[in-house]
């Protein structure tokens, strides 16, 4: 049985940046270490990886103020992961993720 690693993409401002210089940002599964990472993308996308860089981002505290009360809640913590491909390889990450596994088989 297959562990799912990747979740999906993050695609922020800094992170469509560094695209471009052949380095790609993932939000991964909590338990994942940095070699499940690196044959998960290798798999996935068919690329070779040269490094990967964990980090958490900690979970935010959220209020919303309502007619009724003040709501109060957090976003939960989140394991993101940094890949670094070989130079001149780049992951097409606007495309379905389902016909690149389909394509891969």
């Amino acid at each position: 049985m297959l562990k799912q690693v990747i979740k999906r993409p993050l695609l922020t401002e800094k992170a469509t940046i560094l695209n471009e210089a052949g380095v790609y940002t993932f939000e991964v599964t909590p338990d994942a270490n940095k070699i499940e990472i690196a044959s998960a993308i290798e798999k996935r996308f068919g690329v070779d990886v040269t490094s990967v860089r964990t980090s958490w981002m900690k979970a935010k505290a959220k209020v919303q103020m309502t007619r009724k009360g003040v709501w109060r809640g957090k976003k939960s913590a989140r394991k993101k992961a940094v890949v670094q491909l070989k130079a001149g390889q780049a992951i097409d990450l606007f495309a379905p993720m389902d016909t690149k596994d389909a394509a891969s088989v």
